[in-house]
């Protein structure tokens, strides 16, 4: 229900409203001026046949459209807008809080324009936000042993039915089925090249993947189905480490990661991943070498298959993975990701060779994120 798009109909209606809600939702790209905007983007509207919709920036890129002068759709900060961080704050302390508009009206915020900021930076209304979270917790009570009525009344459901289908959608299964099952957690992490979604349980670290990527649903029921577990909102402490090792990483000042790792995948695609994490960083290799390396010199494809199936992006660096002839070849972040972080790497590296101290991190320009 997260990672729906909504449909290209809905999405043209949007941009001929200029309706913010939508705005960071998708981007519109523009055959006839191969220019890709906002879709709040105040400049005339293009014909429905002249337009395709992308769901990232890096997706524009990549197909070749060149940001718009006007809008400006890759200046996006990462540092979050102070009501974000304000009412994510207020969430986490009171998870359990049924928040409506008359709430924001008695904060001094204006729920327009938290909605407006909530779609952007997660893709659904805060409203929404805090409705899941109450739900990730009644999932907690639930698989505590709470029962299902007391956990219907703890999230502020008045219909047993509405509490149900709520919770089977959420988190494919009844509530009744939950109380056997194990819980992970899932949240977002903020990074320089985009938001990351990572899952968890309380050992150790299942997915961080970037939040754009095309494959995450189907990662994320194939995780579901291998543990059989379900999915709430919320944090633990393998997600609290991998966020704050990240910051580390991306500030330039160590690229060492100690979170505990999920054991998924078969043998031969943990000893890929494991020889992946011993490389340096800014180190790359190909498949080719990569499979003489493990004494496998014809097991390429299986290889690159391997490399496909990681689902830790960055923690197993498959991104220093490159063509035999030196070029970049297929990342699942995108390629314009894979270039910053090997560039990014590399700086570290020669930051480190000439004995500098800066922790600075990497400010590169969006014009660096455009593939070749």
């Amino acid at each position: 229900m997260l990672l729906e798009r909504p449909s290209d109909d809905t999405l043209y209606a949007a941009l001929l409203a200029r309706d913010a809600a939508y705005d960071g939702y998708a981007y519109v790209a523009v055959r006839t001026t191969g220019i890709f905007c906002r879709l709040t983007c105040p400049a005339r509207k293009p014909k429905r046949a002249h337009v395709i919709f992308f769901e990232t920036t890096a997706e524009c890129l990549e197909a070749g459209f060149r940001p718009c002068l006007r809008c400006r759709p890759l200046s996006t900060g990462r540092e979050p807008e102070p009501a974000v961080s304000a009412l994510i704050d207020l969430l986490e302390q009171e998870p359990e809080r049924r928040w409506g508009e008359r709430d924001l009206i008695e904060r001094g915020y204006d729920p327009s324009t938290v909605r407006r900021q909530f779609k952007r930076r997660f893709g659904v209304s805060f409203l929404e936000l805090a409705r899941l979270r109450r739900l990730g917790q009644a999932a907690e009570t639930l698989t505590a042993g709470t029962s299902v009525i007391d956990a219907q009344l703890d999230a502020g459901y008045e219909s047993g039915s509405g509490f149900r289908a709520a919770i089977t959608r959420l988190f494919g299964a009844a509530p009744k089925h939950l109380r056997t099952r194990d819980l992970l957690k899932a949240d977002w992490i903020d990074t320089p090249i985009g938001p990351m979604l990572a899952i968890a349980d309380r050992l150790a670290l299942h997915l961080l993947e970037f939040a754009d990527r095309p494959a995450l649903p189907a990662e994320i029921r194939k995780i579901q189905e291998n543990t059989r577990s379900a999915i709430a909102i919320g944090r633990c402490a393998p997600i609290d480490q991998i966020a704050t090792e990240l910051d580390s990483y991306f500030a330039g000042q160590t690229a060492r990661f100690d979170t505990r790792l999920a054991a998924h995948g078969t043998p031969f695609q943990r000893s890929v991943w494991e020889r992946l994490r011993a490389m340096a960083p800014g180190e790359t290799l190909s498949y080719g070498a990569l499979a003489r390396d493990l004494g496998r010199p014809a097991a390429i494809r299986a290889i690159a298959q391997a490399n496909g199936a990681n689902q830790i992006a960055i923690v197993i660096p498959c991104h220093r993975i490159i063509g035999a002839d030196g070029s970049l070849t297929g990342y699942g972040g995108g390629l314009w990701r894979k270039r910053w972080l090997l560039r990014h790497e590399n700086r570290m590296n020669s930051r480190a060779s000439e004995g500098g101290t800066s922790h600075e991190p990497d400010r590169e320009s969006p014009e660096l994120r455009q593939p070749a």
